[in-house]
């Protein structure tokens, strides 16, 4: 696989430069371990674009990327890093969940119009990457409970079929765990709108 790969990337290099651009963000104690080259070379892929190698993966670059994996392991760092080596025309910003319900609390709906169609003197939505999907909570505006991420998802599943505008999403839940908290009708969009790249469960915490 490795060696097909090769052919139009040279994916070594580019994990030396991830690694270097990861102890410059984080410091020195970041690694990209070999055990996650897997993963690397699908996350590389698919934010380069490089069709070939997607396609080996079973990757479809029309969909955005869910990460998932146990707590620890890396997804949002890497998710911070693949900003920079993503094309300017394919650029997201990353946006932890908890921040989200936050601003609920404060805000109400309206939260939920700003991370799916946009702010309204913003002229287009943007791709944004959910991070850590699971760790807010339902929380309540003037007494209404909403489960903000819920309502958000599937407003941007209408932006993904309208405009095939992305999402990506980080995560230690489960398939079964995303259900619960979200609902099956939340599963089957995040199924239809994302490629799924999970780290083992075994993975340890690198923290």
């Amino acid at each position: 696989m490795e060696n097909e790969i090769k052919n139009q990337y040279n994916y070594q290099e580019i994990i030396n430069w991830i690694e270097k651009k990861g102890i410059e963000l984080y410091g020195n104690h970041f690694k990209i371990i070999e055990t996650d080259y897997t993963i690397m070379y699908k996350l590389i892929a698919y934010f380069l674009k490089d069709e070939p190698t997607c396609f080996q993966y079973g990757i479809n670059l029309n969909k955005g990327i869910l990460l998932s994996g146990p707590i620890g392991c890396g997804k949002t760092s890497l998710m911070n890093i693949m900003k920079y080596l993503t094309p300017t025309e394919h650029k997201f910003y990353v946006k932890p969940c908890r921040d989200i319900s936050f601003e609920f609390i404060q805000d109400g709906y309206q939260i939920v119009h700003k991370y799916s169609k946009g702010k309204l003197y913003e002229a287009e939505p943007k791709t944004i990457c959910f991070d850590d999907l699971g760790t807010e909570n339902n929380l309540k505006y003037y007494g209404n409970e909403c489960n903000v991420m819920a309502e958000i998802l599937l407003s941007r599943y209408d932006l993904f079929i309208a405009k095939n505008i992305q999402t990506h999403i980080t995560t230690n839940l489960s398939a079964t765990e995303i259900e619960t908290q979200y609902g099956n009708r939340v599963r089957s969009r995040m199924r239809q709108m994302l490629n799924l790249i999970p780290f083992d469960k075994s993975t340890k915490d690198k923290r």
